[in-house]
């Protein structure tokens, strides 16, 4: 996956700490998503007490070029058939009653082909992933998204379109029959609408609209003004890609 062509300000700079800069109802929150899990640990058995296991996994990137390293490294690795698993061991997975520590938010589409944890050969607490058809952005995808950077300083945006999108055909196909859509995903084929390249005609159009719409989600995303404040102190890159079902490789768009 070639997603080092375009430098990236300011990667050396580490993430700022949530627990010292978020206002108290930030902490609460942490505490509320971080703690419910923390319940169950007592249930496992031969757990270890989660005193014992707070510290995050080591091998966690710090800065956007780290993380984009890592996503290419485990999408290297699935496409040749070389997958680690990683982090899923009763260790690690006593390590995460006590919290999360991703290093990637990955937005992407529903389809079932296209799992973020498999094609980056990721594993438990490494990528928060956010799906939505057609990576289609409202405010519980944006929530989440900012979730993600604001709260667990994640350094790593990474917007995953895919080959033959399903959504993608079906905004194209109904724009051009002028036929409505049944029930929400006429919303969905709204949102994505605006991507529609109209230089192009039949398979090629779903193709090109694919790679529009991941520029277009990208870039409302990077025009967020909190993740934009982020962008452009180099502690976040928000980043297209795609991901080619006939070959398993995710490259970046630009």
């Amino acid at each position: 996956m070639n997603l080092d062509n375009t430098p990236l300000r300011g990667t050396g700079v580490e993430p700022t700490s949530s627990a010292t800069a978020a206002p108290a109802r930030r902490a609460l929150l942490r505490a509320a998503l971080t703690g419910a899990a923390a319940l169950g640990a007592g249930l496992a058995l031969d757990a270890s007490p989660a005193s014992a296991v707070t510290a995050a996994p080591h091998h966690r990137p710090s800065t956007p070029a780290q993380a984009l390293r890592e996503l290419e490294a485990g999408n290297l690795r699935w496409r040749t058939f070389r997958e680690r698993h990683p982090n899923e061991s009763p260790a690690v997975r006593q390590t995460l009653t006590s919290g999360q520590h991703p290093f990637a938010v990955i937005l992407s589409c529903v389809d079932s082909r296209v799992p973020p944890e498999l094609v980056f050969d990721q594993g438990l607490g490494d990528l928060l992933t956010v799906r939505s058809a057609g990576e289609v952005l409202d405010e519980a995808v944006l929530g989440s998204v900012a979730y993600g950077v604001l709260e667990l300083a994640i350094p790593l945006v990474l917007v995953l379109g895919h080959q033959s999108c399903g959504a993608v055909r079906a905004a194209v196909e109904a724009e051009e029959s002028g036929q409505r859509l049944p029930a929400h995903i006429q919303y969905l084929a709204d949102e994505i609408s605006p991507a529609i390249d109209h230089t192009k005609e039949g398979d090629a159009r779903v193709d090109a609209s694919v790679d529009a719409n991941v520029r277009l989600v990208r870039s409302r995303l990077a025009a967020e003004p909190d993740l934009a404040a982020k962008v452009a102190s180099g502690q976040l890159a928000v980043v297209g890609a795609r991901y080619e079902l006939t070959t398993q490789r995710v490259h970046r768009i630009d």
